[in-house]
């Protein structure tokens, strides 16, 4: 009998112990390692499999495809153009191996017959204002600075609130630090997506939360308030997008959101106590929402994967302002290696150079491995900006 109990209590920790391979028991660094050989719940097969050399195995039953590929950012690092071609077995199943890639997470789509969507086998995968796709997390040897740690965490919480701007119902995700006292007063970060982001999408692809909990374990940063907020306000393929948006998202800010959060948490409310971000549509809602328009609302700024080529015309206000360095106290312009060196860049570097001949204090950083895409902003989020916040 104490036979039959000591082996009961060995497979048990032994199971418990391997929870990897998108058991979703645990929020693991390495979901996607195949650890005991099962197939994620309702799946077909196991897809992606990541493999402790930084390689990936992708798989698709397709057995009636002509052709099968996967798109996606690890592409970028790869230096690859189009997508990476999959080949079909004598059972239906199409699969390639991608060469080692950096430790990171990496959207992709697999593409059957030029039908583009989801991995059907993979359990990570993101609804955003685009149609969805997958996550590729290629893990290291333990958590990342961007993965959840056993460090006290903060708490999210969603609010859904009427819009008088919008006329309709909205939501957006608060951060709070861990041990937030409800009597003090901290200053707040409004954070934003991109075309294709909600405010989801900060969360669990940007990993914001586990980033900030992670800096404030490790004293890198202060504490505050983070308030990932809903920047898609006119249809982004309405024809006249560019023309609405920026006028539209600083009443937003202005009428809605900011007494929202002032008037339901303890803030620092005045421009110094509050910084506004976000990457790529984001950075120009930071630019011309916030910084054109409410430059009376904010002191702190991170445009993230955004400029303009000719930002004195379409920030009048902002560069004629003879007292703007007075009134702004931290300024960050960030992208990815990758960006730097392709047309993304011919925004950003307008508007780097017109602060420059401007005089205008700002800081600007080009770092990580990555394009116009997740690695990058998460990249900007630890190293520079949220350290160098307030």
């Amino acid at each position: 009998m104490k036979k039959l109990l000591i082996g009961i209590v060995l497979f048990a920790g032994a199971t418990f112990a391997a929870t990897a391979q998108q058991a979703n028991i645990n929020l693991d660094w390495n979901p996607q390692k195949d650890t005991e050989g099962l197939v994620p719940f309702s799946s077909r097969l196991n897809s992606p499999i990541v493999h402790d050399n930084h390689t990936a195995t992708f798989k698709v039953w397709a057995p009636e495809a002509e052709s099968v590929a996967v798109s996606g950012a690890f592409l970028t690092v790869l230096h690859q153009r189009g997508p990476l071609a999959m080949t079909k077995g004598e059972d239906g199943v199409w699969s390639v191996t991608t060469p080692a890639l950096p430790v990171d997470m990496y959207q992709y789509n697999i593409i059957i017959d030029g039908v583009s969507g989801a991995d059907p086998n993979n359990h990570y995968a993101a609804f955003t204002a685009m149609p969805p796709y997958s996550e590729l997390i290629i893990h290291g040897d333990g958590p990342q600075w961007y993965d959840a740690k056993d460090v006290p965490h903060g708490a999210v919480v969603r609010h859904v609130y009427y819009s008088k701007v919008t006329k309709g119902e909205r939501e957006m995700y608060v951060y709070l630090p861990p041990k937030y006292n409800p009597k003090k007063k901290y200053p707040v970060l409004y954070l934003m997506g991109g075309s294709g982001e909600m405010p989801h999408n900060w969360i669990y692809n940007g990993r914001v939360n586990f980033i900030m909990d992670n800096l404030l374990a490790e004293k890198k940063a202060k504490e505050m308030i983070i308030a990932v907020i809903n920047n898609q306000v006119v249809h982004r393929n309405h024809p006249k997008h560019a023309d609405l948006t920026f006028d539209v998202m600083a009443r937003e800010l202005r009428e809605v959101i900011i007494p929202f959060i002032d008037g339901t948490y303890k803030t620092i409310a005045n421009p110094h106590g509050r910084a506004i971000s976000g990457l790529s549509m984001g950075g120009r809602h930071t630019m011309f929402s916030g910084m054109e328009r409410c430059l009376d609302l904010f002191a702190n700024f991170g445009v993230l994967s955004a400029g303009d080529p000719k930002p004195e015309e379409t920030m009048p206000k902002f560069f004629s302002d003879p007292n703007v360095n007075r009134k702004i106290d931290y300024l960050f312009v960030g992208q990815g290696t990758e960006e730097a060196n392709n047309a993304f860049n011919v925004r950003v570097k307008g508007f780097v150079d017109a602060l420059v001949s401007h005089n205008i204090a700002h800081e600007y950083y080009v770092g990580g491995h990555g394009g116009h895409d997740w690695s990058t902003w998460r990249h900007l989020l630890y190293f520079e900006f949220l350290p160098n916040l307030f």
